[in-house]
């Protein structure tokens, strides 16, 4: 009998694959990140407990091309700084992603909110454009120009907090209690340089970042880096502390709210 693909694979297989993921070398990416102040206030309002808002109101848009052999990958994300048990580290609100394998993984493993979209960078000479976009919209525009290199950092730890869980089969929640995760990202850096310029946020609908005001520009920067990612979950969360949040993963929240009709082979798609 022929294979069948949908059949159980061997532990062989399973460990095979295992082994060559933990091989896999150095990924370098070229991106563009740009970090600015925004209102207190509403950097505060939109962490979901048990994380606290960092000592400075920051926001941090990265936007990347990354170099996969034969398959070329865009991957950005806004998050805001935010601390946990005396971690300092991001949340990200939004991860758009130019392909459905870069979701999987961090989706389902690590409770990332990947998205698909589109995710440009672009340079011409001293010139960069980068954005992120999604349904049409280019919620993040960064537009500038490099003025100077930057001193290469050293390799540097950083972290990011995600929350992961699954949504109740009848609409009701969760069909657990989720749980909060911390990912460190050892990164490398080989290429940094500094950008002036500046950052437009657009007003999108499913993905409200404009509500996130650039107050003043930090830094913009765009490099060469490299990162690995390991995430371990660190606690159980309220289910009905994160339960007014979950919109920030959809852009139809009442995808999940709504409970499938009986008898329906599922919810809205």
């Amino acid at each position: 009998m022929a294979r069948v693909r949908y059949g159980a694979r061997t532990e062989a297989e399973i460990a095979a694959s295992r082994e060559k993921s933990s091989k896999l070398p150095d990924i370098w990416s070229t991106g563009v990140v740009a970090v600015w102040e925004s209102d207190p206030d509403v950097v505060a309002a939109v962490l979901p407990p048990p994380l606290k808002p960092a000592d400075r109101p920051l926001v941090r848009a990265n936007i990347s091309k990354v170099d996969l052999p034969g398959y070329p990958l865009g991957a950005g994300s806004v998050a805001v700084a935010a601390r946990h048990d005396g971690v300092e580290g991001w949340y990200p609100l939004v991860m758009p992603m130019t392909h459905e394998r870069a979701l999987t993984g961090g989706r389902e493993v690590f409770g990332e909110p990947k998205k698909l979209g589109e995710v440009t960078v672009e340079r011409d000479g001293l010139v960069v454009h980068a954005s992120l976009a999604r349904h049409g919209i280019a919620f993040v525009e960064v537009r500038g120009a490099v003025d100077r290199a930057l001193p290469l950092p050293e390799p540097t730890r950083k972290t990011d907090f995600y929350f992961k869980f699954l949504p109740a089969v009848d609409g009701s929640g969760f069909d657990t209690d989720p749980v909060l995760v911390h990912c460190t990202r050892n990164e490398k850096v080989r290429r940094l340089e500094h950008i002036t310029g500046d950052v437009v946020l657009r007003e999108s609908m499913f993905d409200p970042v404009a509500d996130l005001p650039v107050r003043r520009i930090v830094e913009i920067t765009i490099g060469e880096k490299t990162t690995d990612q390991k995430g371990r979950v660190v606690e159980r969360v309220s289910a009905q502390a994160l339960l007014p949040y979950i919109h920030q993963r959809y852009d139809d929240p009442m995808q999940i709210l709504d409970a499938p009709p009986e008898g329906s082979s599922g919810g809205r798609g």
